[in-house]
């Protein structure tokens, strides 16, 4: 069983990642601290107990669950907006995400010059462009297979499909953003 202080610590330790999960999900960055917020609390009130070792896993699929439905939520309410747009004074306005802030610096352990900054800023602005612009399954799968770690076994059971599955989503994830970085001068 997971203690508050283990919970805690793992919380904290996701939230940054989670947040631009679902900031690239959502592309909205309100929506984004809503659902992250949303899926740790869930996780504290029906998982808290379980042992810590779960709960990186446990996270991760409510994380998912908490998206899928506000995408579900969007969509509906795009749908409404929509039909009724034409008694609206300015219809749809919402706002797709500009960019994250980001300290290059402290992602890569290079000496830090202007010139230096600049670039590791551009780079890691094209990176997350880039990510942002995956399908959402694609994304799911590069995310929790590159970002956080995960196996293919455990991305497959958070994103509910087969390992199978997983391992195609990398691929042509990992294939689009090679060829989309490449294209922007930008090579490993």
């Amino acid at each position: 069983m997971a203690s508050r202080a283990e919970l805690s610590a793992f919380l904290a330790s996701v939230e940054k990642r989670a947040f631009k999960h679902a900031a690239w999900s959502l592309q909205d960055e309100e929506a984004a601290l809503d659902a992250v917020q949303d899926a740790m609390m869930k996780l504290s009130a029906n998982y808290g107990d379980r042992p810590a070792a779960e709960l990186p896993l446990l996270f991760q699929r409510i994380l998912q669950n908490v998206i899928r439905d506000s995408v579900r939520r969007r969509k509906v309410r795009r749908a409404w907006i929509t039909l009724f747009s034409g008694f609206m004074r300015d219809g749809d306005d919402s706002d797709p995400l500009d960019s994250l802030d980001v300290d290059p610096a402290a992602d890569l352990a290079l000496p830090s010059t202007p010139h230096g900054d600049y670039e590791r800023a551009r780079v890691l602005d094209a990176i997350e462009e880039e990510i942002a612009r995956l399908p959402e399954r694609q994304r799911q799968a590069f995310l929790l297979r590159y970002w956080e770690g995960f196996d293919t076994v455990e991305t497959a059971a958070v994103m509910g499909c087969s390992e199978g599955s997983v391992k195609t989503h990398c691929s042509r994830a990992v294939r689009a953003l090679s060829t989309a970085l490449l294209a922007k001068g930008i090579s490993a």
